[in-house]
């Protein structure tokens, strides 16, 4: 496939719940052009992930001093933690005509969308309010207090898709793979994004 020099930014969002994780993993497994960008969060680790590998888990007095020196592409205040974007990392796989995809809440995206509008934002749904709440009570990791606050934020963030490029049901993951693949392959194939490249290929010496 003749695409463009540069990697795609692709932003992954969606309540909490919904499976951004697994999808992305998924997708990642199967497409080895595109990278993950790994977030930074205060948040404590859950059973199994691995500091540097899923998250940069960081103090908040840590996270605070990322700020400080800009080196955040965004980061948001969610349900009493904090979540970025490392810049650098983002910077360097995109240059090196490389996909990354950024898995991060609705807050972190508009903030990409501002300073990053030619990337691709995709909005993945739960099947429907009731699933999503079974599946956040099914990971045993929140409280029945953090679970009503989630539902709650989750509603707002739902409205927020009217913000985002592509929408994708998560009714099943291997499904919701094969549709940001799609997604992929057209952004890739966009005349905006291929007009430089075919100029320098009809360039007369």
């Amino acid at each position: 496939m003749v695409k463009d020099d540069k990697g795609l930014l692709i932003v992954l969002s969606g309540p909490a719940g919904v499976g951004k994780g697994t999808v992305c993993r998924a997708l990642r497994k199967i497409d080895t052009n595109i990278a993950y960008s790994v977030s930074a969060t205060t948040r404590p680790p859950r059973e199994g992930e691995v500091d540097g590998v899923d998250y940069f888990f960081k103090s908040k007095e840590e996270f605070r001093k990322m700020i400080e020196r800009n080196e955040l592409l965004e980061w948001a205040q969610y349900v009493d933690n904090y979540y970025g974007t490392p810049l650098q990392f983002v910077k360097d796989t995109i240059a090196k005509g490389k996909d990354i995809i950024l898995e991060i809440e609705v807050q972190g995206a508009k903030k990409v969308k501002e300073k990053y509008p030619e990337g691709v934002f995709i909005f993945l749904m739960p099947p429907s309010l009731e699933e999503l709440r079974e599946r956040i009570v099914e990971r045993g990791t929140e409280t029945k207090d953090l679970i009503e606050k989630r539902m709650n934020v989750a509603q707002k963030e739902i409205d927020m898709m009217k913000n985002y490029d592509y929408v994708v049901e998560n009714d099943e993951v291997d499904a919701a793979v094969k549709r940001i693949q799609a997604i992929v392959t057209a952004e890739h194939l966009k005349r905006e994004r291929l007009m430089d490249k075919y100029k320098r290929l009809v360039e007369v010496e």
